[in-house]
């Protein structure tokens, strides 16, 4: 907080008009701000919470601090079946856990503090931004004067209307890294990507774990293979998975929470000490104006072009208000890509961004590029490779034979379409697809890419090695057979 929202902090006095006044200090803000900044503009940066927004706060940093303890708490208790005893069983500090997350957070927070973009030559407003015209933002009585605008106020947790849900006081991704106390008995309600990524850490972590899901897949938008390998890797941990499961009701008795779920014409109470509401994410547009300022927007957030333009040509979005990808690298690549369109007569388009993302489970589910019935509706005659960890051999020596990769690609072009990779690394992995995807690259150039050996990364190699197999026709096969007896 004293990085983020130092107490002490007195706005800056507006002298004249800004380049560049950016609303909204997370990710895509920050590298708005900061990348005019170097380039000598004058601009200004307006949050009303913390710098930083969401993936420092409440997401991103915290998250993978609490899955780090887990990973470990995990790996302990599974340690005898690699030839290591630890006596007297496992004890998790769960406070322990959360102070060293939060100690790290705090580390990393100078990289997004007001200070170090006050010293960029940023001018910070802490407050509360507004619109009230086509070129003025009022910051709790400043007008800021500007020649562009960029709106960047990124997404908070989605509602849950259920009766009596209001009175169980649940928990959300920005407040469930408070706890300093494991709740015996959590409830997850929504099992998408950060659902099932704090349910299987609170599970590694002690707590009895229930996971309710709306769909039957857990996962709904990966890969079904994919979501089935994460789903039997957290029924083994010991979580239970209610899916397809519809929440209809709460109630609170002294310290428990009783949640009432219909589910197959059926329906089940379940009882909890904490309730995590974890399903999805609406942009923040209420208060700033917008009307005012003659930008379009709606349920979805604010409405742009493939160039990152609203209905007013000097104000730009960025980030979670606009964009369907809403993952923090995603954010800072369409913000690299707004301020360039902005004052550097750039026409880079949103639409060419090749953008990877992965769910942080154990293992984890990496994605980039179209899924195959994706790529089915845009036209692509689809073809698909995979392979499974249970014949790769790091995999089998790491006791991770439960993995996978796959590759889409198109058969007449020969190019990659879409992969998703399964496995303990699999954000560490799916980067080389990225750039695959990104270079227009075939997929037979998978098997010329060398890779050390043993790796798991080696599984995309021998996704190549698959591709060319196909090639071997028995025509050619026989063609090449005459050959070489004819060479002997």
């Amino acid at each position: 907080v004293a990085n983020c929202h130092p107490s002490d902090w007195v706005n800056p006095t507006p002298e004249g008009r800004y380049n560049l006044v950016v609303v909204g200090a997370g990710t895509a803000g920050l590298v708005s701000a900061g990348g005019m900044a170097l380039l000598g503009a004058r601009v200004a940066l307006v949050e009303r919470r913390l710098t930083g927004g969401d993936c420092l706060v409440y997401g991103c940093v915290p998250s993978k601090g609490i899955i780090r303890a887990a990973r470990a708490a995990y790996d302990a208790r599974d340690a005898s079946a690699y030839g290591v005893r630890i006596d007297g069983g496992i004890d998790v500090d769960f406070a322990a856990a959360t102070e060293r997350m939060r100690r790290l957070r705090a580390e990393i927070s100078p990289n997004d503090s007001v200070r170090r973009f006050r010293e960029m030559g940023v001018d910070v407003f802490l407050g509360d931004a507004r619109f009230t015209a086509a070129d003025e933002v009022d910051v709790d009585g400043a007008k800021l004067k500007f020649s562009r605008a960029i709106v960047a106020t990124g997404s908070r947790p989605r509602e849950v209307e259920v009766e009596g849900l209001d009175r169980a006081d649940y928990l959300t991704n920005e407040t469930i890294f408070t706890l300093t106390e494991r709740p015996p008995r959590l409830v997850v309600v929504g099992a998408g990507p950060i659902g099932c990524e704090l349910a299987q850490a609170f599970g590694r972590l002690g707590s009895d774990v229930v996971l309710v899901g709306d769909k039957e897949q857990i996962m709904p938008r990966e890969d079904a293979a994919a979501a089935a390998i994460v789903r039997n890797q957290m029924e083994r941990e010991g979580i239970r998975v209610v899916s397809p499961a519809r929440l209809v009701r709460a109630r609170r008795e002294q310290e428990t929470r009783l949640l009432t779920f219909e589910r197959e014409g059926s329906s089940e109470e379940i009882a909890c000490d904490m309730v995590l509401v974890a399903v999805g994410r609406v942009p923040n547009v209420e208060g700033l104006g917008l009307d005012a300022a003659g930008v379009r927007y709606g349920a979805e957030g604010v409405e742009v072009d493939d160039y990152q333009r609203t209905s007013n040509r000097r104000i730009f979005a960025a980030g979670d208000i606009c964009s369907r990808y809403k993952f923090t690298h995603a954010a800072d690549a369409i913000a690299r890509n707004v301020w360039r369109n902005a004052f550097l007569f750039g026409r880079r388009r949103a639409s060419d961004l090749v953008i990877p993302w992965c769910t942080y489970t154990d293992p984890e589910v990496a994605h980039v590029g179209l899924y195959a019935k994706e790529a089915r509706e845009k036209g692509h005659d689809v073809a698909t490779l995979t392979q499974t960890f249970d014949e790769l051999d790091r995999a089998i020596l790491d006791g991770e034979r439960e993995g996978l990769v796959r590759a889409h690609y198109d058969r007449r072009s020969k190019r990659l379409l879409g992969a998703t990779i399964v496995a303990r690394h699999a954000g560490e992995m799916i980067g080389e697809l990225t750039l695959a995807i990104r270079a227009r690259r075939r997929v037979g150039d998978l098997a010329e890419t060398i890779h050390p050996y043993p790796t798991q990364a080696e599984a995309i190699r021998k996704l190549g090695d698959q591709y060319l197999r196909t090639t071997l026709t028995p025509a050619r096969k026989g063609l090449l057979a005459g050959w070489l007896r004819w060479r002997r």
